[in-house]
């Protein structure tokens, strides 16, 4: 036995030394290049679930919206579509820095919201959404507010099996972190504490400020990334705590490094980088930051603010090394273990059906008409779905470059919809919306709020597609379905 070990190990040593490849390391994924989300990108968090990129991200009004991509590089042309509405004049508006938490088989939709008034900062307060089920695109409905005071930021920490929500609120003249224990992803059970204050210079650039939140675990360590300084200077970046001692709700337990561990990189043109989140690669090899910034250093704390995401790496002492922003526009290797193609359209079909909007013809004219017909694949049937920055899309045929269009911007049931030049008015600008059933959409019109609609639910190739007032029925809600 001992002559047979002593070959093996005599095989191995030369194997080594002859230079024999080690096992190949997981593929990257598929190209990308920043920025990840250029429409409403501000405080940015993406979730991998299922096979699915899932990003969410402020949208200053009433509405949250989801984009879902099999690839990271196809977040960038993802739809937007809206899985919640304010729904109370005390947290109508004024949607910021929604996160998406999974527990217990289901979804938690972590928001600060507020009243619509001129003075809307005041106003601002912690609330949180549960799925109805297992799947990030909701539904939704209302669980809770979490706390009775002003707070930014949310999120949540899981220790030793129990809970916490994080934020940023008020104290003693700065915006400080704090924690509260969680009986359950949408109650407190107790106060809240602070855990960290702006001290240092670099923390206090513009505004002493501390917010941002974002847990980071590895190899049994739990650090607290955080941002730091004005979010309307250049000079907004990130901070580490490290959970040093054994009680979360303990400023005592947490440490602080003394230096930023992510900032400005001005010969790449970032600036302001920020309120980030952490996501894991498919294959769960590589870790990654998600990110907003500017591009200028004269851009302030607004919707110019564009998502960005990077790979980042890890120091022998099993701290977090982010690396240094890189760059718009640069190409990057996707996150390791992507088997997908990067989408580069959707087709829309029918739920009742299973046929594709189609432009009769593969006509280029103005007013050629949108029907379904049975899914073939070819362009007709392919269409972009071009975010305009104001929580609606235009759909654009691949074939003829024009965009979906209410005839006539009519209000009436059962006025056509057809294809026509971009006219960039609201009769072209629809809103995709999930519905109840969950895993489908209402595509509707921003400007009459009706629906697209399969005439009569006929089931037939070349049945009309128009608008019509939202009835819930299978005929009105569609899938998008990524072609490559």
């Amino acid at each position: 036995m001992a002559r047979r070990l002593l070959t093996l190990l005599s095989a191995l040593l030369l194997a080594l030394a002859l230079g024999q490849p080690s096992p190949a390391s997981a593929a990257e994924g598929r190209p990308y290049s920043n920025p990840v989300k250029a429409q409403k990108g501000a405080d940015p968090w993406i979730s991998y679930h299922e096979g699915n990129y899932h990003l969410v991200s402020t949208s200053w009004t009433d509405v949250i919206t989801i984009r879902k991509s099999p690839t990271l590089a196809g977040l960038s042309t993802a739809p937007s579509v809206q899985v919640w509405q304010g729904d109370a004049a005390s947290r109508c508006c004024n949607i910021w820095a929604p996160e998406l938490h999974y527990s217990g088989g289901r979804w938690y939709l972590y928001y600060v919201a507020g009243r619509n008034i001129a003075d809307y900062n005041p106003t601002q307060r912690v609330h949180v959404l549960q799925s109805a089920g297992s799947d990030p695109m909701g539904p939704y409905t209302y669980r809770n507010q979490l706390g009775s005071g002003w707070m930014l930021d949310p999120s949540v920490l899981t220790v030793g099996g129990q809970m916490y929500l994080l934020g940023s609120a008020s104290g003693g003249g700065t915006q400080n972190l704090v924690i509260a224990p969680m009986s359950n992803p949408y109650t407190l059970s107790g106060s809240f504490s602070t855990i960290s204050t702006p001290t240092y210079d670099w923390e206090r650039s513009g505004g002493t400020v501390n917010e941002g939140a974002e847990v980071l675990q590895r190899g049994g360590k739990t650090f607290v990334v955080y941002s730091a300084s004005g979010c309307w200077t250049p000079d907004y970046k990130l901070g580490q705590l490290t959970l040093t001692g054994s009680n979360p709700l303990s400023a005592s337990s947490w440490t602080k490094k003394s230096t930023p561990v992510f900032q400005r990189n001005d010969s790449a043109g970032v600036y302001g980088p920020g309120h980030n989140g952490f996501f894991t690669s498919p294959d769960g090899a590589e870790s990654w930051i998600v990110y907003h910034a500017n591009d200028s250093a004269s851009d302030g704390c607004d919707n110019g603010r564009t998502a960005r995401a990077q790979k980042f790496s890890w120091n022998p002492d099993g701290t977090p090394n982010l690396g240094t922003p890189v760059a718009l526009g640069t190409t990057l290797a996707g996150p390791s273990g992507e088997t997908a193609a990067t989408p580069a359209a959707y087709t829309v079909v029918s739920r009742a059906t299973g046929k594709c909007l189609d432009v009769s013809g593969a006509s280029t004219a103005d007013g050629a008409d949108v029907r379904q017909w049975t899914c073939d694949g070819s362009a007709k049937q392919r269409w972009r779905v071009e975010d305009r920055g104001d929580d609606t899309s235009r759909l654009v045929n691949v074939s003829s470059g024009k965009v979906l269009d209410t005839a006539d911007c009519s209000a009436a049931d059962g006025a056509d919809l057809r294809q026509w030049t971009w006219l960039d008015n609201t009769c072209q600008r629809f809103r995709l919306v999930t519905t109840e059933a969950g895993g489908w959409v209402r595509i509707v019109n921003q400007a009459t709020g009706k629906v697209a609609d399969v005439a009569d639910c006929s089931t037939a190739d070349g049945a009309d597609v128009r608008q019509w007032t939202w009835l819930d029925n299978t005929c009105q809600q569609f899938t998008l379905v990524p072609v490559t």
